[in-house]
Order: C-alpha cells, then structure tokens, then sequence
C-alpha cells in the first residue's frame, strides 16, 4: 500500500515511485490493478504550471489525459483573434481532464489553463486505453466521467435558453457553493478567488452586468466579499 506522498514537490524531481504513489492516491485510481497502475506511473509524465499557462488550446493535438494533483484547471472555448472566452468549468486536484482525446479526431475543440499553480500528471491516451481495456473499474469510470460532463453541457445549454443572467448566476453560486464551498459562522465561503470577469464567463454576461448584479445581491445581505472570494450568507435563497 502507498504513502502518502509529501507535497510540494517540484515535478522534475518525482520518481517512478512517486508518480505511481499520486496515481492510487486518485479518487479514480483507488481499485486500479497493480499493472494498470505501474503503466501509467512508467509512461506519465508529470509536469508543473504556472497560474494562467496554457496546458493546451484549440487546435492542439488530443493525444493525452491529465490528473490534476494539485491546483485548479480552467476548460473553456475562446473565440479566434479576440480575448472573449466561455468558461466550461473549473477542476479542482483529484480530477479527469482532455479526455476527448479518447474519441476525437484528433485536435482539441477546447483550451485548458492552470487557474492557479498547479501539478499535472499527462498521462498518453494510449496508456489509457489499455489500462481502460484490462480495468473495468477505470472503463467505467471513464464512461460515466464523460456522460455526467455531458449532461452538465446540456443543462447549461438549457439554463441560457430558459433563464436570465439573475436566474444564472444564483445557479452558478450554488453549484459552485456545493463544490467549492466551506461551511463558515456567517455562511459558506466558495474557496475559489472569482473575478467578475471569470464569473461572466460562466454565466454568459459581461463584467458589468456582474458587478451591478453582485453588488446588489450584496445589499440584499444575501452574499458578501471577503478576500476576492464570495460569501453565500443564505444559501437558500440562492438555491
């Protein structure tokens, strides 16, 4: 049985034996087989980035997963020759991304950005796949890995067809309440720094009409600020 691994640890300097231990510290890679587990250990590579570092973008090629072990990891599509981006979500350590690699022709759709300092684990698809083929734990995780991802597209799909910027963003504060948040005397603190512009992102809007819509929520002592971080004093009237 693995160790603990003590983190942090500058990724150049991880072993075999280290890789092999951050791996079956995954949720998903808890029942792995032990050569499942010594394949993707010996055929990994773990890398370290920067906040704001591009792990990949549009147009690169899909032929790797990654494990976050430690940090956060923004997906989102940005428009060509502009700025303007959509927010797809925001990974927190533990975490399975670039898994259309397993069925896309060939190029990523999407970009992903390091949110903050972090340390992946870039794990080749075809290592992957064979693990996937002699683990029917790993292949079924995968699968519904990929099918709640796509239920979550199709019900923000719904939610900008259906709902106002207002209705939106009260959504996006309890989700991110319930993934993020930490249970506080005055309420549930969402432990992730969120600008208005991240914000705005994910729900659709610009900046502005964030700011003026936060500041008033504020005033209705429904949330608060603290840190560059958002305060759900009420999270059942955001619910």
């Amino acid at each position: 049985m693995h160790q603990k691994l003590a983190l942090p640890k500058r990724a150049r300097d991880l072993t075999f034996e280290d890789r092999g231990t951050l791996i079956s510290q995954l949720d998903w890679c808890g029942d792995l087989s032990d050569a499942s587990l010594n394949r993707l250990a010996a055929r990994c590579d773990a890398l370290d980035f920067r906040r704001r570092r591009f792990i990949y973008r549009a147009g690169d090629p899909a032929d790797s997963l990654f494990a976050i072990v430690r940090g956060r990891i923004k997906l989102c599509r940005r428009e060509q020759n502009s700025d303007r981006e959509a927010v797809i979500d925001i990974l927190s350590a533990g975490s399975l991304f670039g898994e259309s690699a397993l069925y896309s022709a060939g190029l990523r759709e999407n970009c992903a950005i390091a949110y903050e300092q972090s340390l992946l684990l870039k794990i080749p698809v075809t290592a992957f796949q064979e693990s996937m083929a002699e683990d029917r734990l790993l292949h079924n995780y995968t699968f519904r890995l990929i099918g709640q991802r796509l239920e979550n597209a199709e019900r923000r799909l719904a939610d900008f067809a259906l709902n106002a910027i207002p209705q939106r963003l009260e959504r996006m504060l309890t989700e991110f309440s319930e993934r993020y948040g930490v249970v506080e005397d005055r309420g549930v603190l969402i432990d992730i720094p969120l600008p208005h512009r991240e914000i705005a992102s994910i729900v659709g809007s610009t900046r502005e009409s964030i700011t003026v819509r936060l500041n008033a929520m504020r005033r209705e002592g429904t949330i608060d600020f603290v840190n560059r971080k958002i305060l759900v004093k009420r999270p059942a009237a955001v619910s």
